[in-house]
């Protein structure tokens, strides 16, 4: 099947910007483009960063800083889960043998 793509326009730092992208993502595409708008106007107002490009990379830099310590955090919490499956399933693994020798 094929995509259906569609032109978007997206003001970034009160630039606008044409994309196209397949029609399903244009939400995801447009919380993107405020986050980065968003992200970069925090940092223009911040005064420490001048020009546009310099601005760009300190935004793609926040940016992939919150989604590592996100996918840290993800991770961190899926083992925390796993373990404690695990040890449930120990305990109850145990229950159930101490139950089946009392109904012996």
């Amino acid at each position: 099947m094929e995509t259906t793509m569609t032109t978007v326009s997206v003001r970034i730092l009160d630039k606008e910007y044409q994309v196209r992208c397949p029609e399903d993502e244009v939400d995801t595409l447009t919380q993107s483009a405020r986050h980065l708008d968003k992200t970069m106007s925090e940092i223009k107002d911040g005064g420490k960063v001048v020009g546009v490009d310099r601005i760009a990379v300190m935004a793609a830099l926040n940016i992939a800083s919150e989604l590592f310590s996100k996918s840290a955090a993800e991770a961190a919490l899926s083992e925390e889960v796993e373990q404690t499956v695990s040890r449930l399933t120990e305990r109850l693994t145990s229950t159930l043998a101490e139950h089946k020798q009392l109904d012996l």
